[in-house]
């Protein structure tokens, strides 16, 4: 591997920062410097009382439950909209970065230490399904006669079991992927039950960290560092790399409304795939946005300074909501049935109700 996981922590200090989806490398170095990772990757998870206060980084709701998930394996459950908050059983302590429904009872969550975990209760208890372990031999038994593939396989045994994955995608209760760190990649056609590495089929040859994936139908994109964004036509099997608009870092990608594709990132960079092209999307703050979600007729995005903005369905026009709340760095938004916005990152979980978003003013 071409640059050393020293690079990948600085970065992760960086993200830690703006609380992007990669955000709580620090957090996990400091669990690892306590116990071996392998304890971590073993150790369920602790009851706090202060769950919904802590660092969570990713954010999902269907039908009436929302599930927030972020540092020590903390996995939390509401289904009052967010007003009350619980926490699952999880068999894993180390940070969890995102997490998806698939179904009202069918979810996944990922996180460092290569951990994937599934939940087929609606997230009260969770399974884990992989981790850092799994992959090396993942890596390894792929490698073949693919010097570049065998590298990398040699290089995450050397490390250990310590590369976090940082978004997933599930397409149906039985076709998934996710991403990470060094450009790793997985899919499954069966549930999670087993997992195939995708790397020798994405356009990634330098390794660049995936932060983001955002699919509509089998059209599926990669977005990362350094610009880096990719896409498939065939359901996530292959990805071929698209130039970019711009060289910094995509921390969020995802659909929107109008059938365009949204990537933002550093520096309040936003932009929207038109189907031929990028078109650049203003009145964002330079401040890295590191969140997006759907909206009531368009889309929510957050950045690293607090900042809450509503856009348009293609992504125009983009308006800051006046929070009557002390800024902090936002990790993942999601919305509620009602409207309401759930807001997750450095000072846990809190609820934006549907009035004040539709009340956002320039």
């Amino acid at each position: 591997m071409a640059r050393g996981f020293d690079r990948w922590k600085g970065a992760g200090m960086m993200l830690v920062a703006c609380m992007a989806a990669a955000g709580a490398v620090a957090e996990a170095d400091a669990v690892a410097d306590v116990a071996p990772v392998p304890d971590v990757l073993d150790r369920p998870a602790a009851q706090d009382r202060q769950a919904p206060r802590r660092v969570l980084l990713g954010l999902d709701r269907m039908g009436g439950r929302a599930i927030a998930v972020g540092e020590r394996g903390l996995v939390l459950l509401s289904d009052d909209g967010g007003k009350a908050w619980r926490q699952a059983r999880v068999p894993v302590s180390v940070t969890l970065t995102a997490v998806r429904f698939v179904t009202p009872e069918q979810a996944w969550a990922i996180g460092h230490g290569g951990v994937v975990l599934h939940s087929a209760d609606g997230g009260a208890t969770w399974r884990r399904q992989l981790d850092g372990r799994g992959i090396i031999r993942l890596l390894e038994a792929a490698a073949g006669g693919n010097e570049a593939l065998a590298a990398t396989a040699r290089q995450f045994a050397a490390d250990g079991p310590d590369k976090p994955l940082l978004d997933l995608h599930f397409y149906d209760a039985r076709r998934g992927i996710v991403a990470g760190a060094y450009g790793l990649a997985l899919r499954t056609d069966d549930g999670g039950a087993t997992w195939q590495v995708l790397n020798g089929a994405i356009d990634n040859p330098d390794g660049l960290h995936v932060y983001a994936i955002a699919a509509r139908g089998d059209e599926t994109w990669l977005a990362g560092e350094q610009g880096y964004i990719a896409r498939s036509l065939d359901g996530g099997r292959t990805f071929t790399r698209v130039p970019a608009p711009y060289r910094g870092t995509w921390f969020t990608a995802r659909p929107l409304p109008d059938g365009g594709m949204l990537f933002a990132g550093l520096r309040g960079n936003a932009f929207r795939w038109n189907g031929q092209g990028f078109d650049q999307l203003p009145g964002y703050a330079p401040v890295s946005l590191s969140a997006s979600a759907a909206g009531r007729g368009g889309v929510l995005l957050a950045d690293q300074a607090g900042h809450l903005y509503r856009a348009g369905i293609g992504g125009q026009a983009a308006r800051m909501v006046k929070l009557d709340m002390p800024p902090a760095p936002i990790a993942a938004l999601a919305t509620t049935a009602g409207g309401d916005v759930l807001v997750a990152g450095v000072r846990g979980v809190s609820r934006i109700p549907a009035a004040v978003i539709e009340g956002g003013a320039p």
